[in-house]
């Protein structure tokens, strides 16, 4: 293996013709530098000086050298340049995974805006549900994971993870455009205790929110159809399968046929936030993509439902 401290000795030479020239450009003793060019001999097994009169002419063996040397050294301060703009947050690979419906709206707007800022910084999302997404978090799978408080979620004082509140998603009530209701601006929860309901799937965080706020309104929802795709679920209700709760960052496409009533009180809500190892959120480019989630977050707080027919 050639030592790279002996190119810049070689190069050092080629710039300025003598051994003792070289040395005062290195801060080195003529000394040093001829022991360093006898070195670099042995490494390449071929001279790379010759004496002439009292001068050293470098060798075919030495252009070489300096040639793959020019190049090793214009990549070395590239890779200074690049060090230094990742301690600046500037460069590097975070890896985010999040549920579908905070990719859409909080990840992806912030991947557009950090394209858009910080260019060299790289930004890839996954899809990846609450618990699996703190198990890969802590495997170092995944840098970041936006997720939900549920019971498979860290607790806020997990000693491995930092948390960082990005919004909180209201619930509302979904309901087939012909339902009694459906015209109605606001009602309460328990007004739909009686009714067929469709729903999220069994043990996820989604499904556990809407029981929570079935139970805080005193009722127990008699679920029959089952999807974790809202616009699926949004769909089922057009068909007059049941009603439903649906987050406010999941109504983007209400289909025909449905309408979307508030809830009356404190609704029940996702509270959204995004998680990291304990210790890596100081890491700047790890900072800037929770900024960028940040910002993206607030730009996508869901505002008041608004009825639709």
């Amino acid at each position: 293996m050639i030592d790279v401290r002996r190119l810049r000795v070689l190069r050092a030479l080629a710039d300025h013709g003598t051994v003792a020239a070289a040395a005062q450009a290195l801060h080195l003793t003529p000394s040093a530098v001829s022991q360093q060019l006898a070195a670099l001999e042995r490494e390449v097994g071929q001279p790379v000086a010759e004496r002439r009169g009292r001068g050293l002419v470098l060798t075919g063996a030495a252009d070489v050298l300096l040639d793959h040397a020019h190049a090793l050294f214009a990549q070395l301060e590239r890779a200074e340049a690049d060090v230094a703009a990742h301690a600046r947050g500037e460069l590097g690979t975070v890896v985010v995974g999040a549920f579908p419906t905070a990719l859409a709206s909080i990840a992806a707007p912030a991947a557009e805006a950090l394209a858009a800022t910080q260019p060299r910084l790289g930004l890839e999302l996954l899809d990846v549900e609450s618990p699996h997404c703190f198990a890969a978090l802590a495997e170092e799978a995944i840098d970041v994971a936006v997720s939900m408080q549920s019971a498979s979620a860290p607790a806020p004082g997990d000693p491995r993870f930092a948390r960082r509140s990005l919004l909180d998603d209201p619930l509302d009530a979904v309901l087939p455009g012909g339902h009694p209701l459906a015209g109605r601006s606001a009602i309460a929860l328990e007004a739909l205790a009686d009714e067929t309901w469709v729903g999220p799937s069994p043990a996820t965080s989604c499904l556990e929110v809407t029981l929570a706020g079935c139970a805080a309104a005193g009722f127990t929802p008699r679920l029959v159809h089952r999807t974790n795709d809202f616009t699926t679920l949004m769909t089922f209700v057009a068909a007059g399968l049941g009603v439903a709760l649906v987050p406010r960052l999941a109504q983007g496409r209400v289909p025909d046929g449905v309408a979307v009533v508030a809830l009356r009180g404190t609704p029940p809500a996702r509270r959204v936030f995004a998680a990291t190892r304990r210790g890596s959120e100081t890491r700047p480019t790890v900072a800037a993509v929770l900024d960028a989630l940040g910002d993206a977050a607030a730009v996508a707080a869901p505002r008041p439902a608004v009825a639709a027919a």
